[in-house]
């Protein structure tokens, strides 16, 4: 079972200001959230440890954009 993270909890997780995570998503950065509602998203908590995790390695922009990448593939349409 994968849990997901609305906003706040993607904030502590990571230490990004809210309004530094869109632009990253934006840059290729950081994976696009999965839509829960209309009004409402969420991240799955395995992608942001595995961004986390990229990030404390230090990975690469071009690294991390590839991992991004595949963790959005992975998804395949369910979550």
């Amino acid at each position: 079972m994968n849990t997901l993270l609305r906003l706040p909890a993607v904030m502590d997780a990571t230490g990004l200001a809210g309004p530094t995570v869109y632009p990253r998503i934006r840059r290729g950065l950081f994976p696009r959230p999965v839509k829960l509602s209309e009004r409402a998203v969420a991240w799955p908590e395995s992608e942001v440890s595995a961004i986390n995790a990229a990030r404390i390695a230090g990975k690469s922009e071009a690294d991390i954009k590839s991992l991004v990448v595949q963790l959005e593939q992975q998804r395949g349409g369910s979550v």
